[in-house]
């Protein structure tokens, strides 16, 4: 029978479940949280935002919804924001993150 510690389990969900990190510059590198590491309310909220950008309504504001995404899942607040303020206005380039993120999340997901 094979026996481990919990620091052998957490080691294993560590490197399984891993966030996707975006180096903002030299001194800045923002930890995207893997959805399963987040608490419940934040997936919540991180599915209720998904659920909006796959919406069919017409005013939805893909740029603000990849932004509060990038903030929810972010291990920290300003990191966040420093990278938001380095993509400024490119659509493009926050759609290309959180999709880098749910590649990156899809091998822990429930």
């Amino acid at each position: 029978m094979a026996s481990y510690t919990l620091d052998d389990i957490r080691t294993a969900a560590d490197a399984k479940y891993s966030s996707t990190d975006i180096a903002v510059d030299e001194k800045t590198t923002v930890h995207l949280l893997n959805p399963l590491r987040l608490p419940k309310e934040k997936r919540a909220e991180l599915v209720g935002l998904q659920d909006k950008l796959d919406s069919d309504e017409k005013d939805v504001d893909q740029g603000e919804i990849l932004a509060e995404a990038i903030r929810l899942v972010a291990d920290h607040p300003k990191k966040a924001d420093a990278l938001l303020s380095a993509v400024g206005d490119d659509l493009a380039v926050l759609a290309q993150i959180f999709e880098t993120y749910g590649k990156g999340a899809q091998v822990g997901e429930a």
